[in-house]
């Protein structure tokens, strides 16, 4: 496979674009193709059969774009589908599951925040996770309802959006964390929001670096690193709902981008 091929992303929306950040801070030389499934957003409140099968749809969708490794930056999607996805792909899969590892590693109240999805928190993966710790450390887990909806409709600073960070973080905060583990990839965009609200003493964790370095590891192993740097870069992101609120999470990248809608 030709290392110039592209790293392929896909998220239930728009949210995994904070994934994509990351990466491409720690990779400048790759090429990537992002794909934001926005239509069918939240994937957190389908069953596991349709999250499969949207994944699949995702999957075939980069596959067709000759993407060298896929990276699955959506935690329900993650803990839902990956194991299937690599059981009958030979590409290279990298997926995301909420910090709750390294969350236990820094709390000191032994008790830890973490906001999810309603996929995200019920799936058998998160479930095997989060029983490894738990004997230790208590892990108070918040269904972020409304919270992907509000973003993916562009009303990430809205009134809205305080009203119900505030209304799922004080059930957290007043069982005493120290730290609360974002499960989302969407809810990066809603930290300093979020850092407002439950202030200072709480640390927020969330696993876009660690993405980000596992994805350089894949790359390595498989011998698949881009390393011309006489070749243009190229970063194409497609959505199948209108693309304004995909390109306003941008904006700083919007020189070095092509965004397009897709019938998909």
């Amino acid at each position: 496979m030709d290392t110039k091929n592209a790293i392929g992303i896909f998220d239930s929306g728009v949210g995994g674009t904070s994934i994509w950040k990351e990466i491409n801070s720690l990779l400048p030389l790759e090429n990537t193709i992002y794909l934001s499934d926005s239509k069918n957003a939240p994937y957190g409140e389908k069953s596991k059969e349709k999250i499969l099968e949207l994944c699949i749809k995702n999957t075939e969708f980069l596959l067709q774009q000759n993407c060298k490794i896929v990276v699955v930056a959506c935690n329900t999607a993650t803990t839902n589908a990956i194991d299937y996805l690599r059981n009958r792909y030979k590409i290279k899969f990298i997926g995301i599951e909420p910090a709750i590892k390294p969350a236990s590693l820094k709390t000191k109240t032994k008790k830890i925040g973490i906001l999810a999805t309603k996929g995200t928190l019920n799936s058998e993966l998160f479930a095997t996770t989060s029983k490894k710790i738990s004997q230790e450390i208590e892990v108070i887990e918040q269904i972020g309802e409304g919270l992907v909806d509000l973003i993916e409709n562009g009303e990430l600073n809205s009134a809205s959006m305080t009203s119900l960070l505030k209304f799922h973080l004080e059930k957290m905060v007043k069982k005493d964390i120290d730290c609360l583990v974002l499960g989302c990839t969407h809810y990066p965009y809603l930290i300093p929001q979020i850092q407002k609200i439950i202030g200072n003493k709480i640390q927020i964790i969330d696993s876009g670096q660690a993405v980000a370095k596992q994805t350089k590891a894949v790359l390595e192993q498989e011998n698949l690193l881009n390393k011309n740097i006489d070749t243009d870069i190229l970063h194409q992101f497609y959505i199948n709902k209108d693309k304004n609120v995909l390109e306003n999470l941008l904006l700083e990248y919007q020189n070095k981008i092509k965004t397009e809608e897709l019938n998909f």
